[in-house]
């Protein structure tokens, strides 16, 4: 168990970055959840996206046994996008 008290003056971020959504973007340090109250996010692609986005640190926070889930899970995920419809409405 660690303690997370930090002293002296400190900021808090109102919301959190979605991994997905920091694609080519870098920090300095990367706090990441992993808990199986969130399985349906436990894919392979995630973790690693959210890993890569730390330049010095990277600290996972959870089970290992959803860490395990998330490695094994190399599923392909369907992805819901108007792509095909946007292109096929685009004039030419």
């Amino acid at each position: 168990m660690y303690d997370l008290t930090v002293p002296g003056p400190h900021c808090y971020l109102s919301n959190g970055l979605v991994s997905h959504n920091c694609q080519g973007s870098e920090f300095k340090a990367v706090i990441i959840p992993v808990t199986t109250s969130h399985y349906i996010m436990l894919h392979r692609n995630l973790l690693y996206t959210a890993i890569t986005r730390a330049r010095e640190k990277v600290i996972l926070v959870g089970t290992k046994k959803a860490l395990a889930l998330a490695v094994k899970n190399n599923k392909p995920v369907q992805r819901y996008t108007m792509l095909a419809d946007l292109v096929q409405k685009t004039p030419s």
